[in-house]
């Protein structure tokens, strides 16, 4: 029997592929039109000062408790939405905020006081929330996120941590926190339908021992994340 040469191997192999007999398992078959790609968004800084400054001053702390209430005493939110509410009066209604309430405002990292206030639509819905955080004399950083319910401010996370700052992905909210060792703290959250809740919570170790099973703790993403569930009327104060 004659050995097929390198030179017909070749030929056969064009000849297959031109007839379109060896195309790979997955690919496009004849007339298929390519899916369009489509483009994931990207990390956002709320304050690019305080991400590129490494004194910004500020480890994340989150909890679970029941449902986030309205807060009481804070201002109501017209049909202008809450960017149009006294953020110093929001925090002042706030008893996880209000000892910021005094007025003292900063425009860059290195000093006490209130950050510029942001917004962004971090529950879906095509509405922004607003978004608060204020530096301590001690380093340590404190946010609170606030949504609109039925004209009323509902306070739906509070976290803090060291050299803290702040980025949108998406409807996301991310927070990276450096502590003294080096070691850095990066949460992901993302709205539950009720608050912020955590989505993925990753702990970089520096300087320290790292603990067995720490590290990256992906969660699944909210069964119908895609459309978040509209607010429910809150009963209790949460998002601390």
């Amino acid at each position: 029997m004659t050995r097929p040469t390198l030179r017909s191997l070749a030929a056969a192999a064009l000849l297959c592929i031109g007839l379109g007999g060896c195309g790979a398992p997955g690919g496009l078959g004849p007339g298929e039109v390519a899916q369009p790609v489509i483009s994931q968004p990207r990390p956002k800084p709320l304050w690019p000062s305080w991400t590129e400054s490494p004194s910004s001053g500020g480890t994340a702390v989150a909890g679970r408790v029941p449902p986030p209430q309205p807060l009481a005493g804070a201002p109501a939110v017209g049909a202008e939405g809450i960017e149009k509410v006294d953020v110093m009066a929001v925090v002042r209604a706030d008893k996880a905020m209000k000892r910021f309430g005094d007025g003292k405002k900063i425009e860059g990292p290195g000093k006490a006081g209130v950050r510029p206030a942001r917004f962004a639509d971090l529950t879906g819905d095509g509405k922004p929330e607003l978004i608060v955080a204020a530096d301590t004399e001690t380093g340590r950083s404190v946010l609170s996120v606030y949504t609109a319910a039925g004209g009323k401010i509902v306070p739906i996370l509070f976290t803090s941590g060291r050299r803290m700052h702040v980025e949108t992905v998406g409807t996301d909210l991310l927070v990276r926190t450096t502590d003294d060792d080096g070691s850095a703290h990066d949460i992901r959250y993302h709205w539950d339908g009720q608050r912020l809740s955590v989505l993925s919570d990753e702990h970089k170790f520096g300087n320290a021992i790292s603990a067995p099973g720490s590290g990256t703790c992906p969660a699944p993403l909210p069964s119908g994340s895609e459309t978040p569930a509209p607010i429910p009327t809150p009963t209790n104060r949460g998002g601390r």
